[in-house]
C-alpha cells in the first residue's frame, strides 16, 4: 500500500527527512514514532503529495505521490496534524461538502454514521468556527473516512480528543484494519503505538532508526518506551 524508497526532503540546509525507505503492507496498522521535529509530519506530507521530495520516491496504492498527488488524495483518507474546517460552514455542511467533492452517494447515511460514532450529532448545525478543538478533530476524522478508503494516513490521530473518544477511535482503527483497511499513522505518544500498532518505525533527526513488529519487541523482552528512549538517545547528536 505504501512504498517509500530513499525518501529525502531538504529545506535549505536543513534535512527534515534523510533517505528513508519503508513499506506498509495491506491490512497493516503501521506507526511512525519519533520526538517532535523528527520528520514524521514531513513524511506524511510527502506520502500524501502535499510536499514534493528532494530525492527518492513514494508510491501510495500504486501511484507516485509526487507525480499524481490528486490521484493519491482521491483514494486515501488523510488526517493532517493541524486542520481547520471552513469557518463559515456548519459541521454537517462541511461533511456534505466533502461528500460532494468526492461524488459520494448515501451522503446523509454516511454523515449520520460519524455523528453517532463520535457522539457529536448535537453539533452538526454549529458553525465550524464555533466548535471546540475536540469537536473539530472529530469532524476532521470523520471526513477522512467518509468515502470508506482502503488506506488512511493519519498525523497524531488522538490530538485534542477526550479519553472516551480516544477509546472509540482506537477501537475503530483496529476494527478498520481487521476488515482489510490499512493505516499509516504518526505519533509521539508511545502508548498509542504499543496498544494498537502491528508494526512500528522509529524516526529521529530525519533518519529511520528502526522498523519492526511490536510483537517481536515484546517477545524479546522489550517494552516500547525504554526501547524507544535508548534508541533515540543513542543516536548520534541526540
Amino acid at each position: 500500500m505504501i512504498e517509500a524508497e530513499s525518501l529525502t526532503k531538504n529545506y535549505g540546509s536543513v534535512t527534515a527527512v534523510n533517505r528513508v525507505s519503508l513499506s506498509v503492507a495491506e491490512g497493516e496498522l503501521f506507526g511512525l514514532l519519533g520526538p517532535n521535529g523528527s520528520g514524521k509530519t514531513t513524511m506524511i506530507r510527502m506520502l500524501t503529495g502535499q510536499v514534493r521530495p528532494t530525492a527518492g520516491t513514494a508510491r501510495v496504492m500504486g501511484l507516485d505521490a509526487a507525480e499524481d498527488p490528486i490521484g493519491v488524495r482521491r483514494l486515501v483518507g488523510i488526517i493532517p496534524e493541524q486542520e481547520t474546517p471552513p469557518s463559515f460552514l456548519t459541521a454537517e455542511e462541511y461533511l456534505h461538502f466533502v461528500a460532494g467533492i468526492r461524488n459520494l452517494d448515501r451522503v446523509r447515511e454516511r454523515c449520520d454514521r460519524w455523528f453517532d460514532l463520535l457522539e457529536f450529532r448535537d453539533k452538526k448545525d454549529v458553525l465550524c468556527k464555533d466548535l471546540s478543538r475536540g469537536t473539530r478533530q472529530k469532524l476532521i476524522f470523520s471526513q477522512a473516512f467518509l468515502h470508506e478508503p482502503r488506506l488512511a494516513i493519519i498525523d497524531e490521530p488522538l490530538i485534542n480528543l477526550d479519553p472516551i473518544v480516544q477509546r472509540t477511535v482506537k477501537d475503530f482503527l483496529q476494527e478498520y484494519v481487521r476488515d482489510g483497511g490499512t493505516v499509516f499513522l504518526s505519533t509521539h505518544i508511545l502508548e498509542i503505538a504499543e496498544e494498537i500498532c502491528d508494526r512500528i518505525g522509529v524516526i529521529h533527526n530525519g533518519r529511520l532508526l528502526y522498523a519492526g513488529f511490536v510483537e517481536d519487541l515484546v517477545r524479546s523482552g522489550h517494552s516500547l518506551e525504554p526501547f524507544f528512549l535508548d534508541l533515540v538517545r543513542g543516536d548520534t547528536g541526540a
